[in-house]
């Protein structure tokens, strides 16, 4: 500074401009010097450190790189010059360097809560991670590292020993807990949620206990708030999501595939052994023809092998209508385009009740949009309570009015005959 002062003077400059220009200067010099330094450590030596980390044969280093910890830690480098730089500055030479000081201590926070994720993620790939996972272990680190990095921080602003700070929260966290009480709960629960990257907005979770069924499109420090589908809006606590269980469909959502779960109840008096007219009306489905002939195969095969008496059917194996028509919705499901052909399809007959034999559909559509979900799981059960009676199937239901009532025209008609004669 003083050489640069001296040499302004020397060209005929005034006292105070040589002082302004001399401080403009050496601003501009640590200025430019800063991003030189940044430049060639994220340019050069971040760039040889990846490089030497992606041909190694080493996989928690590469965990490392991806957490940006080496990344965060070129942040030091401008900090350091600043601090060193500033006893040219002999006015403000306390406060760049309380100032670098700060930043110091904020980016060894970064870096240090980095690492702790990438010693997680690290962790993890191990399989005893499954039986004894240490995330809750690596979260009360953190929580003691921003609280002891904090305290640092603010020591080294106000000037202070950190010691004096950790003597006075003792005595002011009483009445913190007391005044702030819902602020640190939905303080905790916010941590807890953004950490385990339980809910996010847009995500659509349900909490029936208290009436919840749609999108999250706020989530504030103490409330969370949700749209329901008939649009209207349910506010719940934040520590709400953390101490009661809700469901999160975000997974399905990300999976590609939406689940049809529901049954169709047969009436178990229609069920029968396959007739020849039945079996050649069959064939000629086009999902059922391969099967029918590749099943009469083997059942002849086994009725050979085992000298069966295949005049009654009761004898050895034989098909049902039932069988065939749990075989004809599979394929059928198989073959449609909005079903998802990587995720589990099947067709599974339940226990019988008092109203029939149920047969379940469990599958998955490849859309997960709530309309045309319904649209393709109505589609689909239309088809199935349409070709049930071509399998000589009953679908069950309740007699209603009008099965009553023409029952009871059938017998007035009987009624009349009987009295004509």
């Amino acid at each position: 500074m003083e050489f640069v002062n001296n040499l302004l003077l020397d060209w005929g400059m005034g006292t105070v401009l040589s002082v302004i220009l001399s401080y403009l200067i050496m601003v501009l010099v640590m200025c430019v010097i800063c991003i030189l330094a940044n430049y060639v450590t994220k340019k050069v030596v971040l760039n040889v450190i990846s490089h030497f980390i992606t041909k190694n044969k080493f996989k928690w280093d590469k965990v490392i790189l991806e957490k940006k910890v080496f990344h965060k830690l070129s942040h030091v480098v401008p900090s350091v010059i600043i601090y060193y730089f500033s006893s040219a500055f002999p006015d403000y030479q306390h406060l760049l360097q309380k100032g670098a000081v700060t930043y110091m201590l904020v980016v060894g926070i970064s870096v240090i809560d980095s690492l702790l994720d990438a010693v997680n993620e690290i962790y993890k790939s191990y399989e005893i991670s499954k039986v004894k996972p240490i995330r809750g272990y690596i979260q009360v680190v953190k929580i003691l590292l921003f609280v002891v990095g904090g305290i640092l921080v603010i020591a080294n602003l106000i000037g202070e020993s950190p010691i004096i700070l950790l003597s006075g929260i003792g005595a002011i966290s009483a009445v913190m807990m007391l005044v702030f009480k819902d602020s640190l709960l939905g303080l905790a629960a916010g941590v807890q949620l953004a950490s385990n990257d339980m809910v996010r907005v847009g995500d659509w979770i349900e909490m029936p206990k208290h009436g919840a069924d749609g999108d999250v499109i706020d989530i504030s420090l103490h409330t969370v708030m949700i749209q329901n589908w008939d649009k209207t809006i349910t506010t719940i606590p934040s520590y709400t999501l953390i101490s009661d269980s809700f469901k999160n469909w975000r997974g399905m959502q990300r999976s590609g595939g939406r689940r049809i779960k529901r049954s169709i109840v047969m009436d178990m008096s229609s069920i029968c052994f396959c007739t020849d007219e039945m079996i050649m009306k069959f064939k000629s489905i086009h999902y059922l023809t391969t099967y029918i002939q590749n099943k009469e195969q083997e059942i002849e095969a086994h009725n050979t092998s085992n000298r069966i008496n295949t005049s009654n059917k009761v004898n050895g194996r034989a098909l049902t209508n039932l069988g065939v028509f749990r075989i004809y919705i599979e394929q059928y499901l198989r073959n449609h385009p909005k079903i998802h052909t990587n995720m589990t399809c099947m067709v599974r007959q339940l226990d019988p009740g008092d109203n029939g034999v149920p047969l379940e559909v469990y599958a998955f559509t490849n859309v997960t949009d709530w309309e045309t979900y319904e649209t393709v799981q109505s589609d689909i059960f239309d088809h199935i309570f349409a070709v049930a009676p071509e399998f000589g199937l009953r679908v069950f239901q309740n007699p209603s009015g009008h099965d009553v009532k023409s029952l009871s025209g059938e017998h007035q008609g009987d009624y009349r005959l009987v009295g004509s004669g």
